[in-house]
């Protein structure tokens, strides 16, 4: 699974696995134990997690999700002691930790809650998507294995 695969729902409380496309919308199954399906129509606000960014102060203006949550789980490994109960200054904190730049004006404490949320949500249920992807890294250890083989074998 990646971060093109998930999805969010305006008014959902879970992250969902995008199934499958349909005429009039998308199929989508809860990433939570019950795996409850359900469709979500044009009149349904989704946003696919791999189509988010944090806006920031630098000269990108922005910052994919996808980067921030690696940069969280790779600071914290799954257990980052926030909560949607927790006060606007530890969330405030915590983002200025992982992402220095964050737009202050920009990135409300909501959207915070949200990130933390979602990555409370990824590690339990989709642990695989914060992983960094080992297998890219064995093949760019075999590439030059096999070209050092060619070169032996001319």
């Amino acid at each position: 699974m990646e971060f093109s695969d998930i999805a969010s729902v305006s008014g959902k409380g879970t992250l969902f696995n995008i199934v499958q496309p349909t005429r009039t919308g998308v199929i989508l199954e809860s990433l939570d134990e019950h795996k409850k399906k359900m469709v979500a129509t044009m009149h349904n606000k989704v946003s696919i997690l791999s189509e988010i960014s944090i806006y920031t102060t630098d000269a990108e203006g922005a910052v994919p999700l996808e980067d921030v949550m690696k940069k969280i789980h790779k600071e914290f490994d799954g257990d980052t002691d926030l909560d949607k109960n927790s006060s606007p200054e530890e969330l405030k904190a915590f983002l200025k930790f992982v992402l220095p730049d964050y737009d202050e004006s920009r990135v409300y404490v909501s959207d915070i809650k949200k990130v933390v949320s979602w990555y409370d949500q990824l590690v339990k249920q989709a642990p695989d998507v914060l992983a960094e992807k080992k297998e890219e890294k064995k093949k760019e250890t075999k590439k030059p294995a096999k070209k050092k083989e060619e070169d032996k074998g001319e």
